[in-house]
């Protein structure tokens, strides 16, 4: 059995990094590709206001058109109860996704920027959500700038368990904390996670990385090391901010999830992923997108030893 679950985010956090729209069956070809490879979660899209992310207007045409697997989690995104509505509309028509996220943000100027209401707005949006869901979902919360904001710099951790701990009290099981601008070191992430891991024993945490700095491959070691065992990823580490609402400098993206991948397997963390087709799926989002991506063993190959008999 893997030892780590890793969720693909290439076609929902990815893809709303692009400005230009993906057709649906090219969506729908990707999901299928991380699905075969062996994800055991995939996002696979977003219930936003279309007007504000475009990239998601085809949601609902793709779930219905999305074959499914069994033990593999569908996830969508949803920024509020309208969104959680179309997604029960969807569940009821047969072709939903199983699990869904909930946003919020550890500032109250990044969730202005992003979200556009303050924090208390967005807490009482996420209960109201989290109520229409009924339990017919897995809930995912997440709670982004978990490291620091571009906005007011330094976060205080304490503030984000308690953002944790609230998400758990609503009955959100699994919380992802995002390093959304890669402001995350090793030290801050070791110690975030041991303290979510001492004060809300009723969440299970997940590492939410971006790359900007470098950092994101040893910031997932860390959070390895702190006992976390769900990760989120990108292929080509592409993905970031929606494409209308820019924040942050320079590369925003997300940790490569073939680097990822290469990373754990060469220290004997088995992650249930097909090496055999990992860079074929690499490539496909390269020709998906029409560029060279990130990913460095994309170019280099996987670590020669992982072939080498055990």
């Amino acid at each position: 059995m893997p030892e780590v679950t890793l969720c693909e985010c290439f076609a929902r956090d990815g893809l709303q990094h692009e400005p230009a729209f993906v057709a649906t069956p090219a969506k729908l070809a990707l999901i299928e590709r991380f699905a075969a490879a062996g994800f055991r979660r995939i996002e696979a899209t977003s219930y936003s206001n279309p007007k504000v992310v475009p990239q998601f207007a085809d949601a609902s045409d793709l779930l219905r058109a999305l074959p499914r697997r069994d033990g593999v989690y569908y996830k969508a995104t949803c920024a509020n109860v309208r969104a959680v509505e179309r997604a029960l509309a969807d569940l009821d028509a047969g072709f939903g996704a199983n699990e869904i996220s909930l946003l919020v943000s550890a500032t109250e100027s990044h969730t202005q920027k992003n979200l556009k209401r303050t924090r208390a707005e967005q807490w009482a949006n996420v209960q109201e959500m989290a109520a229409a869901a009924r339990g017919r979902f897995r809930l995912i919360g997440t709670v982004s700038v978990a490291f620091g904001c571009p906005f007011e710099g330094a976060v205080d951790p304490g503030s984000v368990v308690a953002d944790v701990a609230q998400f758990a009290s609503l009955g959100v099981e699994h919380v992802a904390l995002g390093d959304t601008t890669g402001m995350a070191t090793p030290k801050s992430v070791r110690a975030m996670f041991d303290r979510v891991e001492r004060e809300v024993r009723a969440a299970t945490p997940i590492a939410h990385f971006h790359d900007t700095r470098g950092t994101g491959l040893v910031n997932y070691m860390a959070a390895y090391e702190a006992g976390v065992r769900f990760f989120d990823a990108s292929f080509g580490g592409v993905g970031g901010h929606p494409a209308k609402v820019k924040y942050g400098g320079g590369f925003t993206g997300n940790v490569c999830t073939e680097d990822l991948v290469n990373l754990f397997e060469s220290q004997g963390i088995a992650t249930g992923i097909d090496l055999g087709q990992l860079l074929g799926v690499a490539e496909y989002c390269e020709q998906v997108l029409g560029r060279e991506l990130h990913g460095r063993v994309t170019r280099s190959g996987l670590h020669p030893l992982l072939r080498e008999p055990k």
